[in-house]
């Protein structure tokens, strides 16, 4: 029995996504999961991630099937005025209207915030850009520069090495889930005042509140923060230690759980020594602390600790590749993997973060061919209606 609403909680809400690319498309497969009726518009060649490869899947990158699942597509060439025209009727009905253009590249194709609004004033229109649509909207935006420019890679690597960006377009995600917080803000507050906004989400904005913490110590301390290798500015252990075969990860981030790792690895009394009986000495300190820990750690193999040091409620864990990873979710029966699609069409993909009690995500659409939905898009664009 569950007590599940269909359709999910976007239900309803149709989003014509003018993005491409990871943000805006990462941002419009999350509203997807949710329920919301996504309309892809590409350009006649496509998404340029169709053949971002190696990996792919047949003849498939795997970086396109992995943000655009529950999507329709349709093939659009915006300097064509037949398919303008369509595209600007998608707009004046969509709900929301997503884009990560260059700042006014839409102007010239009538489908710019000022003229969408016109003919549709309750449109949420959101704009992802790499730097702003001021003084920053001639700089191409893409995830590498980004963290370059925002300090993160001056933050990744060893102390005496180079700078080095994440294993990740970390920004390109963080500003795709921010535009996805702007947009449900937004239907909220059309939903109480029938008007709809321009939502704006730019990278470097997105990436300077997401170094949280190290962002923080220059702004409010004046510290310009540096590489520590996998070593944390405040917290100490928090950061990978050896033992008998290889390295675990032991995040003993507060008091209670030093002392409980002292416990566990058999020196307890290390946890009343004044040098190390509270964060910040053990942080000034880490250097008298760290050979004293392992020593003890390089007596047994890092899966036994690991067992240990949970049951005893010390964060702890091992340094997987993304395999391990799915398989540590797998175990925890978080069900990290699911299928969307039929047949030769069914394609494993991520599941969606979020868990809902009653309006769950849903996995409709496999993500689609080039203008896989062209056809009926077109009858619908083309004609009055309700829905394709």
């Amino acid at each position: 029995m569950t007590d599940a609403v269909p359709g999910g909680p976007l239900s309803g809400v149709l989003v014509a996504d003018f993005s491409r690319i990871l943000a805006g498309p990462y941002a419009t497969m999350l509203l997807a999961d949710l329920g919301a009726d996504v309309v892809k518009v590409e350009g006649p060649k496509g998404d340029d991630t169709r053949s971002w490869t190696p990996p792919a899947r047949g003849e498939v990158s795997t970086y396109y099937l992995g943000v655009n699942r529950g999507k329709r597509s349709i093939a659009l060439d915006l300097r064509d005025e037949a398919d303008a025209e369509v595209a600007r009727e998608l707009a004046r009905r969509a709900d929301v209207l997503v884009e990560n253009f260059r700042p006014g590249g839409l102007g010239k194709y009538g489908l710019d915030y000022a003229s969408v609004r016109a003919s549709n004033p309750g449109v949420v229109y959101a704009s992802i850009s790499g730097f702003g649509s001021g003084a920053g909207a001639r700089i191409p935006g893409y995830d590498l520069m980004v963290q370059a420019m925002s300090g993160l890679m001056s933050l990744t690597g060893e102390p005496d090495g180079p700078p080095y960006r994440a294993g990740i377009s970390v920004f390109d995600v963080m500003a795709g889930n921010h535009a996805v917080i702007g947009i449900l803000a937004a239907l909220r507050h059309r939903e109480a005042t029938g008007v709809g906004q321009h939502v704006e989400v730019n990278l470097l904005s997105s990436a300077l509140t997401g170094l949280v913490n190290q962002s923080s110590a220059f702004v409010a301390g004046g510290v310009v923060p540096y590489r520590m290798g996998n070593a944390h500015p405040s917290v100490f252990p928090y950061e990978p230690l050896p033992t008998a075969d290889h390295e675990l990860i032991v995040a003993a981030a507060n008091d209670g759980q030093f002392r409980k790792l002292c416990e566990v690895l058999g020196i307890p009394e290390v946890a009343d020594d004044p040098r190390f009986a509270r964060n910040a000495s053990r942080t000034a300190n880490r250097e008298e602390l760290r050979p004293i820990l392992v020593e003890r750690l390089v007596t047994r193999p890092a899966d036994e600790w690991f067992e240990l040091l949970v049951d005893a409620g010390v964060p702890s864990g091992p340094i997987n590749t993304i395999d391990g990873g799915f398989a540590v979710a797998e175990r925890l029966g978080l069900e990290p993997v699911v299928e969307v699609g039929e047949g030769e069409r069914a394609v494993p993909t991520t599941r969606h973060p979020i868990r809902f009690s009653r309006t769950p995500a849903g996995y409709l659409l496999p993500p689609p061919e080039l203008d896989e939905h062209g056809t009926e898009l077109r009858k619908w664009l083309t004609r009055e209606g309700e829905h394709a």
